[in-house]
């Protein structure tokens, strides 16, 4: 026995226990059990990935739901199928969920659908091969960790130069991700038909200028933010050329959409047209690996919301629909959803400023609040360390602060909402918050499973 492999049993053996012990007495902990692992082996990853055939899911917005999306069109197709489901997708998270379905002298074939950090592909792909990575979007997100996103793209690019010969899958409509100066081989997906009227793009969209002549864009089309079909009139350069598309939006309302992909009419379960493109992404993946449109919808069909990304539970018999909202693109995307109401209903904003939602909230004032002034919401609930902040901005924005509930913990929060007279009531949280604020749900037995 090797040197080498003494040191990646022992990796496998102590993370293992360690994840036993995390997950029965600690209820959490999917980082620490890589770490453990990483102290034995620092290659761990190379081995316990060697038989998996690995799609990895980066980009800033849309990572969750969409690794969600490709890995239960692939289970739905019979294929056996891990993911890091937790959304623990930096380096320690993604050895503890390898590691995790981990067995001694099992060969079989397998895939592994992951979520991956920006900053953290390139840790990845030192390791592995993957057999595509696909790219969501880039926007503004943790300006204190990420910084602008030009840099967020060189962070990305960092690991996909590693993987030379790794399919790459992106979104045609994100301009940062046009003619990448990349081995790989390249596909794009995006609209091919607008969503709303609008050709102007928003003083606060994240990259508004050519990434070549630095000319202001002009758009055939906006999705949203600076996503869409667009083109620059000094240099020429332009959307490429997309093989997967959407066609015609069919329906659209706060419970999901109805869409034509390519050919064929896809059922989507979730809202906005976020949601579209991360079910386009997944769809453009399981087309790439000749999986059928019936499987796919049959797939879309079925899935659930995941770990706050549009969940819903019930409160004292109240619908309660969790929104993870980061950064003013994903915000946006989020009242969107609420605009899209006819009724009245009641809406929750907990606003934490811990690392993982970066330290500067400053970015809330990007957020244009302002449209929800023409809705029927009979209570505005607000939480979170940042909550006054939270407050200033919906007092600015017009809202009516005599609506405002003011609640700095769970326990009274959760009263007031117990308590509203609305049955339709809307939570819109940061990283932090939506994960401590679950965790006070599942202690209280309103979320049956925490992870």
């Amino acid at each position: 026995m090797s040197k080498i492999y003494i040191n990646s049993f022992f990796s496998i053996i102590f993370s293992k226990a360690t994840q036993f012990v995390s997950k029965t007495f600690l209820k959490g902990g999917s980082n620490f059990p890589g770490k453990i692992a990483l102290k034995f082996d620092k290659n761990i990853l190379k081995k316990v990935a060697s038989n998996y055939t690995v799609i990895l899911v980066t980009g800033t917005n849309g990572k969750t739901t969409t690794t969600s999306m490709i890995h239960n069109v692939l289970k739905t197709n019979g294929l056996e199928v891990i993911t890091n489901a937790t959304g623990a997708n930096m380096l320690p998270g993604i050895i503890s969920t390898f590691i995790q379905n981990y067995k001694f002298f099992d060969k079989k074939h397998k895939y592994a659908v992951i979520e991956v950090d920006e900053a953290n592909l390139k840790f990845i792909t030192e390791h592995i091969n993957p057999e595509i990575i696909t790219i969501t979007n880039l926007f503004r997100d943790q300006l204190d960790r990420y910084g602008e996103v030009y840099t967020t793209l060189e962070k990305i690019l960092e690991g996909v130069y590693k993987v030379p010969k790794t399919k790459l899958l992106l979104n045609g409509d994100e301009s940062l991700l046009g003619n990448l100066d990349v081995k790989n081989p390249v596909i794009y997906y995006g609209f091919d038909v607008t969503p709303n009227k609008n050709k102007s793009i928003d003083i606060n969209a994240d990259a508004k200028f050519c990434k070549f002549c630095k000319t202001p864009y002009s758009y055939d089309f906006i999705t949203y933010n600076h996503l869409g079909k667009f083109y620059c009139k000094s240099c020429g350069f332009k959307r490429n050329e997309l093989k997967y598309r959407v066609d015609n939006i069919l329906e659209l309302t706060p419970e999901g959409s109805k869409v034509k992909f390519n050919d064929g009419v896809f059922t989507i379960t979730q809202p906005g047209t976020y949601n579209i493109y991360n079910a386009l992404c997944a769809y453009s993946i399981a087309k790439d690996l000749n999986i059928s449109d019936e499987i796919i919808e049959s797939s879309f069909v079925s899935q659930t919301s995941s770990f706050g990304r549009q969940e819903t539970i019930k409160i004292n018999n109240k619908d309660i629909k969790i929104i993870l909202v980061k950064n003013p693109a994903g915000y946006n995307q989020a009242l969107d959803t609420l605009l899209l109401n006819s009724e009245s209903f009641s809406a929750a904003f907990l606003l934490n400023d811990n690392y993982a939602d970066g330290r500067d909230v400053s970015w809330i004032w990007d957020v244009d609040f302002e449209k929800l002034k023409s809705m029927d919401i009979k209570e505005i609930f607000i939480s979170g360390i940042r909550c006054y902040d939270m407050a200033v901005r919906l007092k600015v924005s017009g809202l009516d602060p005599n609506k405002f509930i003011i609640e700095e913990n769970y326990e009274s929060l959760t009263k007031e909402i117990e308590n509203s007279s609305e049955n339709k009531v809307y939570i819109l949280a940061t990283y932090t918050a939506m994960i401590n604020y679950r965790k006070y749900l599942h202690a209280k037995g309103y979320i049956e499973k925490l992870w």
